[in-house]
This record gives structure tokens, C-alpha cells and sequence, in this order.
């Protein structure tokens, strides 16, 4: 199972990477996805649950995959959203 406080701080930390050195698109879509996670991490948090990764990566797919379906995300952003979601899952995976 995951320590969740290590995961978001590992998750933070590969967010503000793009604070530093991403474009516009890597901006967005890091902090766009920073409230996905967190979200997921806070849920398990809360209910004193216990994750595992792949858990984890289905619950914020899930997460977003609902955001895109209410028209939350603009078609234009839901590839730089997915790329960076891609990266954090292959850098902490």
C-alpha cells in the first residue's frame, strides 16, 4: 500500500517542476491535475484508506475522465492534461 503523505509530496514536488521550467500547456495542465490528486489522496486520507498504485492511477483517471464528461476541461486541454498525467504516473509509478 502507498504512504499517501509521501505520494503527494512526491506529486507536489513533480507539479512545481512546472511552475519552474514548463510551457503555458504544462502549467495548466499540472495544476489542473494537482486538484485531481489531491482530491483522490484527501478522499483516502479522510477515510483512512489504504491505497495501492494502480488504485490510486484508476481513481484519478476516474476523477478526470468525470471532469472531461461534465465539460469541465476544453478539448483543446485534455492532451496536455493527459500527457502530464502520463509522466507523473511513469515518474512515480
Amino acid at each position: 500500500m502507498l504512504n499517501l503523505e509521501m505520494l503527494s509530496d512526491n506529486a507536489q514536488a513533480y507539479f512545481d517542476e512546472f511552475v519552474i521550467n514548463g510551457t503555458d500547456d504544462e502549467l495548466f495542465a499540472s495544476g489542473y491535475l494537482r486538484g485531481h490528486v489531491d482530491l483522490v489522496i484527501g478522499q483516502a486520507l479522510v477515510a483512512k484508506a489504504s491505497l495501492s498504485w494502480s488504485e490510486f492511477v484508476e481513481q484519478v483517471e476516474a476523477s478526470l475522465n468525470k471532469a472531461i464528461k461534465q465539460g469541465e476541461l476544453a478539448q483543446d486541454d485534455i492532451g496536455p492534461v493527459n500527457l502530464v498525467l502520463n509522466q507523473l504516473i511513469h515518474k512515480l509509478g
